[in-house]
C-alpha cells in the first residue's frame, strides 16, 4: 500500500507526466460528458457573454478569451465559430491545459499551461476547479481535525497526522467541523488557483464554474468522485480516472471584486437559452424548422435542468469594469470587501 494525503495523491492520479489521467490522448470527453459537450448552445452562450463583456469594456484594440482547463479545446472552438468577424479581429484567444496542443485548434489560437497576465476580456473556467487537487481531514474521536490519508492502489482511507495551522484557520473560517466523524475539504490551494488566474486580468470578468457549495450548504461527508468511461466510480487516485472535489465557491472570491453568485440555469437562461418547447403551429408550417427548434430545446433543457448541468454553480466577478448586459439583470450582485 502507498499512503498518501489527498492533495499529492490527486496530483500523482490526474497530472503526472507518464500516467497522470489529464495527460491522456482520448482526453476528458472520452470519460464524462460536460456543458460543453451536451451542446453547441453553451460554447453560443458563452460567445454571447463575451459579445457583452467587450461591449461593457468599450470594444478595446485587443480582446482576450481564456478558457481556463481548456481540455482539447472543445469550449474554444465553439465560440470561435459564433463570433463575428469584426470581433475575430480583434480577439486574442488562449486555451490554458497542460495537455499538449489538440488537433484542428484554430491557429489564431494560444496554447499554454500558464493563464496570461495582463489581459482584458472574458477568463471562463468550466470546470477547472474541481481538479486543483486538495486535502482532507476528517474530526476523530477526540474532537481533533486529523489529515485523511488515501491509499493509492485501492482508495481506501485513513486518518493520519492533526492538520496544520493554516488548514485549521482555513476550516474555522469556512467550513467548520467539530463533530467526529464531520469531514472538511481545505479548499486553500483552489482558493489561490483562482485568485492566480483572475490576478491576470487587468481588465474584464472572471467566470468559475462548478458543482459548489456554500457556508450553510457544506456537505458532512465529502465530495470525492471518480469517472471513467462515462460511469461514475470510486475515486481511486492511480491514474486510471478522474478524480474530483466539489469546490467552495464562496471562499474561492477574490476580495474587492464586484460579484455574483447564480445557478448554471439563471445564468444560462438570462444568456439565451432556454429549454421550452417551440409552439405545435410551427410543426405545421414550417415542419423542419420544428423539429431543429425542438432538438434546441431539449439540449436547452439538459443545460438547464437543476437537478442536473443546470445546478452548476457560477461566480462571476468583475474586474474593473461593469456588470455585462446579460448578466446584470440576476440578483445577488455585490462587492466583496477586501
Amino acid at each position: 500500500m502507498t499512503w498518501m494525503r489527498w492533495a499529492p495523491a490527486m496530483e500523482q492520479a490526474l497530472y503526472d507526466p507518464a500516467r497522470g489521467f489529464y495527460r491522456r490522448p482520448e482526453g476528458p470527453a472520452g470519460h464524462f460528458r460536460t456543458s460543453v459537450h451536451a451542446s453547441p448552445r453553451f460554447a453560443r452562450a458563452v460567445a454571447r457573454l463575451l459579445l457583452e463583456v467587450d461591449e461593457a469594456l468599450g470594444r478595446p484594440e485587443e480582446l482576450t478569451l481564456v478558457d481556463m482547463g481548456a481540455g482539447r479545446g472543445e469550449l474554444l472552438t465553439g465560440v470561435l465559430a459564433e463570433l463575428p468577424a469584426e470581433v475575430l479581429a480583434r480577439l486574442r484567444p488562449y486555451g490554458v491545459e497542460i495537455a499538449q496542443r489538440p488537433a484542428g485548434l484554430p491557429s489564431t489560437a494560444l496554447w499554454t499551461d500558464e493563464p496570461p497576465r495582463g489581459v482584458t476580456g472574458l477568463l471562463f473556467a468550466n470546470e477547472w476547479l474541481d481538479n486543483v487537487p486538495l486535502d482532507a481531514g476528517e474530526v476523530d474521536e477526540d474532537g481533533v481535525l486529523r489529515y485523511v490519508e488515501v491509499d493509492t492502489a485501492t482508495g481506501e482511507e485513513r486518518l493520519g497526522e492533526p492538520v496544520s495551522a493554516a488548514d485549521a484557520a482555513w476550516a474555522e473560517r469556512w467550513w467548520p467541523a467539530v463533530e467526529p466523524g464531520e469531514v472538511v475539504e481545505f479548499g486553500g490551494p483552489r482558493d489561490a488557483a483562482w485568485a492566480r488566474a483572475a490576478a491576470g486580468l487587468e481588465r474584464g470578468l472572471a467566470v468559475a464554474v462548478d458543482y459548489g457549495h456554500t457556508a450553510g450548504r457544506r456537505p458532512p461527508f465529502g465530495t470525492y468522485a471518480g469517472f471513467r468511461d462515462g460511469r461514475e466510480v470510486a475515486p481511486v487516485p492511480d491514474g486510471s480516472c478522474d478524480v474530483t472535489a466539489h469546490v467552495a465557491l464562496d471562499s474561492i472570491a477574490v476580495p474587492g471584486l464586484h460579484s455574483l453568485w447564480t445557478t448554471q440555469r439563471e445564468a444560462l437562461r438570462a444568456l439565451g437559452v432556454s429549454g421550452e418547447r417551440p409552439a405545435l403551429a410551427l410543426a405545421t408550417s414550417d415542419p423542419a424548422g420544428y423539429l431543429r427548434a425542438l432538438s434546441g430545446a431539449g439540449e436547452g433543457a439538459e443545460l438547464t435542468d437543476p437537478g442536473g448541468l443546470g445546478g452548476f454553480g457560477w461566480l462571476v466577478q468583475a474586474v474593473h469594469m461593469p456588470e455585462p448586459a446579460g448578466l446584470a439583470c440576476l440578483p445577488g450582485w455585490q462587492t466583496l470587501g477586501a
